[in-house]
C-alpha cells in the first residue's frame, strides 16, 4: 500500500525518463570502452609489428652484408693477398648479424619465425665453417650451395614475417568486428529492456487515463448508477476518488430534484383538478344561461388549467430524463427511417397549416437510444410547426459529416434574436417572438429536453444563423456516429 502511494504520476514520469536514459548511457559507455579497447589493441599490434619489421629489416640487411663479406673473404683466399683487417671486418659483420638475430628472438616472435631465425643462423654458421676450413687448408664443401641456402632462408624468413603481419591485422579486424557485434547485441538488449519498461509504464498510464476519460464521459452524459474506480498512480487514483465523490453528490442532487418535482406535481395536481371541475361547472352554467362573456372567461380558465396540467407533466418528465435506465444502445438506429416515421406522424398538423416540407435526407446510422432520438426529432419538428406561419416551409437536412451525424431543422417563423440564442435550450425560457397561434405556446421544456437527450449521446445541439434571405429559426444537432465524442 505504501508503495502504491509513493508511485505517483510524477514519480512514474521520472522513472520513465530514467529508464529511457540509463540504457542509452550504458550503451554509450560500453561503446566508449569498446573503442578504447580496440584502439589500445590496435596500438599494441602496430607497435609490435613496427618493432618486428624494423628488426627483420635489420636481420635481412645484416644477412646481405655478411654474404657480401663472406664472398669477399672467399675471393681473397690467398693468405699473401688477404689483409688482417679483412677477417676482422668479416668477424665484426658476423657479430652484428648475431646481435640482430638475438634482438629478433627477444621480441617473442612466432614459433615459425623463431625456427627460421635458427635456420638462418645455422646456414650462416655453415658458411663460416666452410670459409674458415678453406683458410686452414681443409677441403671445403661447395661454398655456392651454402650461399644459396642462406639466401633461401632469408627469403623464407621475409615471407613468413609478411604472413605473420597479415595474420595479426586479420585477427585485429576480427576482434574489432566481434566487439562491434557484441556492442550491437548488448545495445539492442538494453534498448529492448527499456522499450518493455516504457510500454508497461504507458500501459499503466493509458489504462488510468482511459478510466478517467470514461468516468468523465459518464458524468457528462448523466450515467450516475455505476461507481467510479480508477487504478494506477496515486494522484490519478485521487482524481478518481474525487470523481466518485462528485458522482455521489450529483446522484443525491438528482434524487432530490426528482423528489422535489414529484412533490410539486402531487401538490398541484389535486388543486388543479378541483379548479378544472369548478371551471367546467362555470362553463355549463354559462351555456345554460347563454352568457357569452361568462362563457369566454370560463373557457379561458379551463385552457389555463390544461396548460398548468401540461406544465406539471412536462416538469415531471424533464426531471426523469437521467433517472430511468434506457435500453437500445447495443444496436444501431436508422435515422432516415426514424425521421420519415416522425414526419408521417406530423402530417395532419402540416396539412392543417398548409406547411410544405423540403427534405435533404441521406442514410445515416448511429448508436443510440431510439426513444430519445425520436423525441429529439419530434421536439425540433414540433417547434418548427408551432412557429411556422400558415403556408410556410420547413427545411430538414440529415447527413453524416465525417465521424458524426448532422440534423438541421429550419422554419420560416419569426426566428430567434441573436442575444437570445444562448438561452433557447434553458428550461422554461420563452423568447420575445410568439407563435402565430398563441394557444400553441408550450411550457418551455421541449428544447431543454432536446439538449439533455443530445448530451446523453455525447453530441451538441445549437441554434445557428439562418441562411441568406431567411429569418426563421435554424437548429442543428450533431451526434457522433459511434456514440463517442
Amino acid at each position: 500500500m505504501k508503495f502504491k502511494n509513493i508511485l505517483s504520476l510524477k514519480s512514474l514520469i521520472i522513472l520513465g525518463f530514467v529508464i529511457a536514459v540509463i540504457p542509452l548511457f550504458f550503451a554509450v559507455m560500453y561503446a566508449a570502452f569498446g573503442m578504447r579497447e580496440t584502439s589500445a589493441l590496435g596500438r599494441t599490434i602496430n607497435t609490435q609489428v613496427f618493432e618486428q619489421t624494423k628488426v627483420i629489416r635489420s636481420v635481412l640487411q645484416k644477412t646481405a652484408d655478411i654474404e657480401r663479406k663472406a664472398r669477399l673473404f672467399v675471393l681473397l683466399s690467398d693468405p699473401a693477398v688477404r689483409q688482417p683487417y679483412e677477417q676482422q671486418s668479416y668477424e665484426s659483420t658476423r657479430a652484428s648479424f648475431k646481435q640482430a638475430l638475438g634482438e629478433l628472438l627477444k621480441l617473442h616472435v612466432d614459433n615459425k619465425i623463431a625456427l627460421l631465425v635458427n635456420e638462418l643462423s645455422e646456414k650462416e654458421n655453415l658458411i663460416y665453417q666452410q670459409i674458415i676450413g678453406s683458410a686452414n687448408g681443409s677441403n671445403p664443401s661447395p661454398i655456392d650451395e651454402a650461399f644459396q641456402g642462406l639466401r633461401e632462408s632469408a627469403h623464407k624468413l621475409s615471407l613468413e614475417f609478411e604472413s605473420h603481419v597479415d595474420h595479426e591485422f586479420s585477427e585485429l579486424h576480427q576482434q574489432s568486428e566481434s566487439l562491434e557485434e557484441g556492442l550491437l547485441v548488448k545495445g539492442a538488449v538494453l534498448l529492448f529492456i527499456s522499450f518493455i519498461f516504457i510500454v508497461a509504464l504507458l500501459a499503466v498510464l493509458s489504462r488510468s487515463m482511459r478510466q478517467l476519460d470514461t468516468s468523465i464521459r459518464r458524468l457528462g452524459s448523466g450515467e450516475l448508477e455505476e461507481p467510479i474506480s480508477v487504478s494506477g498512480p496515486s494522484d490519478l487514483r485521487y482524481l478518481g476518488n474525487r470523481l466518485e465523490w462528485l458522482r455521489t453528490h450529483l446522484l443525491e442532487l438528482e434524487v432530490s430534484k426528482q423528489q422535489f418535482m414529484h412533490n410539486v406535481a402531487r401538490e398541484i395536481e389535486q388543486p388543479l383538478e378541483s379548479i378544472r371541475g369548478s371551471a367546467q361547472l362555470l362553463v355549463q352554467k354559462a351555456d345554460e344561461e347563454a352568457d357569452i362573456p361568462q362563457q369566454e372567461i370560463a373557457q379561458r380558465l379551463c385552457n389555463n388549467v390544461d396548460k398548468l396540467k401540461t406544465v406539471s407533466e412536462e416538469l415531471v418528465r424533464y426531471s426523469q430524463i437521467n433517472t430511468k435506465p434506457e435500453t437500445g444502445r447495443e444496436g444501431g438506429v436508422n435515422m432516415q427511417a426514424l425521421l420519415e416515421s416522425v414526419i408521417d406522424g406530423f402530417q395532419p398538423r402540416l396539412q392543417a397549416k398548409a406547411i410544405s416540407l423540403k427534405k435533404l435526407v441521406r442514410p445515416v446510422e448511429v448508436d443510440g437510444i431510439p426513444e430519445q432520438l425520436r423525441c429529439i426529432i419530434e421536439q425540433l419538428l414540433d417547434n418548427a410547426v408551432k412557429y411556422s406561419p400558415t403556408g410556410g416551409e420547413i427545411r430538414i437536412m440529415l447527413r453524416d459529416s465525417g465521424q458524426q451525424m448532422e440534423l438541421e431543422v429550419e422554419d420560416e417563423g419569426p426566428g430567434v434574436a441573436a442575444e437570445e440564442r444562448g438561452h433557447v435550450f434553458e428550461p422554461f425560457f420563452r423568447g420575445k417572438a410568439n407563435p402565430p397561434d398563441a394557444t400553441g405556446e408550450g411550457p418551455g421544456l421541449g428544447l431543454a429536453i432536446v439538449r439533455e437527450y443530445v448530451t446523453n449521446h455525447q453530441g451538441k445541439a445549437e441554434i445557428i444563423a439562418p441562411r441568406e434571405d431567411q429569418q426563421g429559426a435554424r437548429f442543428r444537432v450533431q451526434i457522433p456516429l459511434t456514440g463517442e465524442a
